[in-house]
């Protein structure tokens, strides 16, 4: 059953023809495919090493054996009439297997749903029935999280019988009746071409967590894509040792960043599923690799770390920072260490707006997230918010109500964030008026998260806030007003409550705090802004 109408119904915005051809003029959107991308990235460097630390699943290979598996599985999938516009969703940790499914979606010129690996029901179930996927590819287990069972139960509550591939060394009959072993679908007729498709329809969903009670899907097309890939290429710095990707391949960035960048730069992947700074500075050490970009607690925690040693640190040249306001303070640690730091800001509606570069003045560096990058334009509204457009730029949301709240008939996007320009054209982020905790590069909406807390009894009010973190950058705090005759409420109580409902565990608050009441504005509106300052400083009572 062919499933090339997935996308019908989606909010795919009509870029402006003037806009649209300055982009085909500078050479920003070519006729490229994320197809034939992959395809000649992966021609130009065959013996190149693609490497997975795991404790679960490791993995050590070339280009061309991963190449050999993508191609295997492309010819499987079309043979099954899975192909050019269907819709595949993906949650696999930092496996081989993930790198296997997304080279192989684009041979066949499918669109990519990554969903990060640590969602769990409640948002997976959203995100399956926004994009009715003709494969669903997940593990059998990861960390804490059993895949079948949530899977099994997902699917078999909604229509539609989409493809559901399992990577597992369990036997077959282990597995549900509905699942198929990912390495069954590897024998088959390799792809000799990638499908020809149009470079302008989508190609990557990434759904994102921000304002909205559910999560958003950004729509991508494969001009955005191979834009914002090249742009990386050019604002990270050239040189130094390999890098390990430790960012999630299901956020689409950190897919960008280990399935495609290397690719451009003919450099080997090396992936590692879980962020333990320990084996992190393992690897570098025994393989000489470094690490380039991610969360500021990315390099905290290996620069804190009892192993860290001198020769560490001559594999980290250079940082890139992003996904959050980075403290000052951290940059001139960082710059203390003699680590080249840089800062960037962009969001997965538009991933590359700003960067400073390395050869940049270090106060911008350090102080500013950059300037508008190539292919990129920025200004701020009457009232200081910030305005993006660019040949990175999303083309809408699967909802088409955001897409309309979100984008001008011009081509600008709101990005929901305050900020400042200096008088070279520097930007610094301010504040967001989209109400988002950025959690080690992870956005958490305060919203969905207050909706299930005011569903217990102890709560008679609650507002959800960004509170300071020294690893992440900030967590969600919950700021609760308690029903007076329902008893206590504690951290435990909320996590407790939130795990009953399904939400990842990423999104728990990490500390409650209980007000007699709110700041409010005349109209009653809770004044976050204040909160927040009343958390920073430590003017709120933490509940026991």
């Amino acid at each position: 059953m062919t499933r090339s109408s997935a996308s019908e119904g989606w909010g795919v915005r009509t870029v402006p023809a003037g806009l649209a051809q300055h982009y085909r003029d500078e050479g920003w959107w070519t006729g490229d495919t994320l197809g034939s991308m992959v395809a000649a990235g992966l021609g130009r460097a065959p013996r190149s090493r693609f490497h997975v630390g795991s404790k679960t699943r490791p993995y050590t290979g070339t280009f061309a054996d991963v190449d050999r598996a993508a191609r295997s599985l492309a010819g499987t999938l079309l043979a099954r009439d899975i192909g050019p516009g269907s819709v595949i969703v993906v949650q696999l940790p930092n496996w081989v297997e993930a790198a296997i499914t997304f080279w192989a979606a684009a041979y066949v010129g499918a669109i990519v749903v990554p969903v990060v690996h640590f969602y769990g029901p409640k948002e997976v179930g959203y995100i399956l029935d926004d994009t009715r996927p003709a494969v669903v590819v997940t593990p059998d287990r990861f960390g804490r999280t059993d895949h079948l069972q949530q899977y099994e139960r997902l699917l078999g509550e909604r229509d539609g019988e989409p493809l559901w591939l399992v990577v597992s060394d369990r036997p077959e009959w282990e597995l549900p009746r509905a699942a198929t072993p990912f390495h069954r679908l590897l024998d088959g007729d390799p792809l000799a071409e990638p499908v020809p498709v149009d470079p302008a329809s989508p190609v990557i969903v990434g759904f994102t967590s921000g304002t909205t009670l559910n999560p958003k899907g950004v729509i991508h097309s494969h001009q955005t894509i191979g834009w914002e890939a090249r742009q990386a290429d050019h604002f990270y710095g050239k040189g130094g040792p390999p890098q390990i990707v430790g960012t999630p391949v299901g956020h689409f960035m950190g897919m960008i960043n280990a399935f495609l960048l290397p690719l451009l730069r003919a450099e080997p992947v090396h992936l590692i599923d879980v962020w333990d700074p320990a084996e992190v500075l393992r690897m570098m050490g025994e393989r000489k690799l470094g690490i380039a970009g991610g969360p500021t607690y990315f390099l905290t925690s290996l620069l804190d770390h009892p192993d860290f040693t001198p020769e560490h640190l001559s594999l980290i040249p250079y940082m890139g920072l992003g996904g959050a306001m980075v403290p000052e303070a951290f940059t001139e640690r960082a710059t203390k260490e003699g680590i080249a730091v840089f800062r960037s800001y962009g969001s997965t509606e538009h991933p590359s707006i700003t960067a400073s570069l390395l050869d940049e003045p270090a106060d911008k560096r350090l102080r500013t997230d950059g300037r508008a990058l190539p292919g990129a334009e920025a200004r701020l509204d009457e009232d200081g918010q910030i305005l993006s457009r660019g040949a990175d730029c999303c083309i809408g949301y699967t909802d088409p109500a955001l897409t309309a709240r979100a984008f001008d008939a011009d081509g600008w996007y709101r990005t929901g964030d305050m900020g400042v320009f200096d008088a070279d054209g520097y930007l610094t982020i301010t504040d967001r008026v989209a109400d988002v905790i950025i959690r080690g590069g992870e956005n958490i909406s305060a919203q969905e998260i207050e909706s299930l807390l005011l569903k217990m009894e102890q709560v008679a009010e609650v507002s959800v806030v960004a509170e300071p973190d020294p690893r992440l950058g900030e967590h969600a705090a919950a700021v609760i007003r308690p029903h007076e005759a329902a008893g206590p409420v504690g951290l435990d109580d909320v996590r407790a409550h939130l795990a009953a409902a399904g939400l990842a565990r990423q999104k728990w608050p990490e500390s409650v705090h209980l007000v007699a009441d709110f700041p409010r504005t005349a109209t009653g509106k809770i004044q976050k802004f204040r909160l927040r300052q009343q958390i920073r400083d430590g003017a709120l009572e933490h509940a026991r």
